[in-house]
């Protein structure tokens, strides 16, 4: 259930002139030794701080009120470095004990609004339910973040955008289930991008790639259903909150499963055996058991060629639901694919001591920190160890 602050936080977005959100990184937050001042603000959605962007070999800066969390308000610096070897925007001047950019704010998720000229909103998202019913609501993938929020929906191309429609034409009922929408998307990626052998060659790529084509479609069809009823507008954020709680459901139900078609898609591209959601002891089921089931429950089969993933689109908590889902592999490491964007060093220090092995895709890996990077697993290592487990 979405807290009293993420409702806030929507309809000041909702009322804003412009709003983008990001996952804060290990630089942000300075729970790395390379910390720079103040928080990074990518180039694409350097427009929220200024009219005109800033030109290589000058500083710019500006001054303005940013109220926090609905609360704390400060005067801080919007400032573009564009001298020397830098070339990037930050948001600095906190003030003196800033309480919301610790190191255990990291992973969580910055929402950034521009009110007026001079005059901005900030609120930092740290609770997962939070954090989902945020971008459920605004249909921002986790791998869409650090971008500009755009109402009028995700700018395909048009080779993209006239395969979606003709998949929307083509079906029968409302919405597709989970893994048929999981399926059409990497179709349809595969087909406009052909890029098909990088699931081989990239496997980290192409999961995000796959995972922001069924963005756009599932938005894509929503917009058929619901476009109309929507473009009438809303008087009152209720009423906005209202039509988005019949389509919020079925959001949930897909994305929570569509980490899982994907990795599953990727696992048999690449030759792995596996299962999934295999029963181990009770109803204990990991997302993904390496090779089988049947392997596991052959006490003769060697403990140490057992693997389990499982796959979770944010874990700055659930993680901990994956400790004791085979009682086989309890002293083994265990592994854990996320889409998640940062965990604080104090959380990342917990998963090793439980045995833990984070699985984040490649493009992520720096957004946690420093000195943990190297404990973090990407998908194609992880591909490449179950090969080598296998005999592969």
């Amino acid at each position: 259930m979405q807290g009293v602050l993420c409702n806030i936080a929507i309809r000041s977005v909702l009322n804003g002139q412009m709003s983008f959100c990001k996952f804060l990184s290990a630089n942000d937050t300075g729970a790395t030794r390379s910390h720079q001042s103040g928080v990074y603000i990518g180039k694409p959605t350097a427009i929220i701080l200024f009219d005109e962007l800033g030109r290589k070999g000058e500083n710019k800066e500006k001054w303005v009120k940013i109220r926090w969390q609905n609360d704390l308000e400060t005067d801080s610096r919007f400032i573009y470095y564009g001298r020397g070897t830098r070339n990037e925007y930050r948001i600095t001047n906190f003030g003196s004990h800033f309480p919301f950019l610790t190191p255990d704010a990291t992973g969580s998720l910055l929402v950034f609004v521009k009110r007026a000229d001079d005059e901005y909103q900030a609120f930092i998202l740290d609770r997962e339910e939070d954090i989902d019913f945020f971008l459920e609501t605004f249909g921002i993938s986790p791998a869409d973040t650090n971008r500009i929020i755009d109402f009028g929906g995700v700018k395909e191309s048009v080779r993209e955008q006239a395969r979606i429609e003709q998949f929307i034409a083509s079906l029968a009922e409302d919405f597709p289930d989970s893994r048929a929408m999981a399926e059409a998307a990497r179709e349809i990626q595969n087909e406009v991008y052909n890029k098909v052998d990088l699931v081989v060659k990239e496997p980290d790529r192409k999961l995000i790639d796959w995972i922001r084509t069924e963005y756009s479609l599932f938005r894509a069809i929503e917009n058929a259903r619901y476009g109309s009823l929507a473009r009438r507008g809303f008087e009152t954020l209720d009423e906005f909150l209202a039509l988005a709680n019949t389509v919020l459901n079925r959001r949930k139900s897909r994305a929570g499963k569509s980490l899982e078609h994907h990795l599953s898609a990727i696992f048999d591209a690449n030759g792995l055996l596996y299962e999934s959601q295999a029963t181990t002891e009770g109803n204990k089921r990991p997302d993904f058991l390496f090779p089988s089931r049947s392997a596991y429950l052959d006490r003769s089969f060697p403990t140490e060629k057992l693997i389990t993933l499982a796959a979770k689109t944010t874990c700055k908590d659930r993680w901990r639901q994956i400790l004791n889902e085979a009682d086989r592999l309890r002293d083994r490491p265990k592994f854990l694919c996320t889409l998640q964007q940062g965990i604080s060093p104090n959380q990342m220090d917990e998963m090793e001591r439980e045995k833990v092995i984070l699985v984040a895709p490649k493009q992520y890996i720096n957004s946690f920190p420093e000195e943990k990077r190297d404990k973090i697993w990407t998908l194609g290592k992880f591909v490449g160890f179950v090969k080598e487990q296998e005999g592969r």
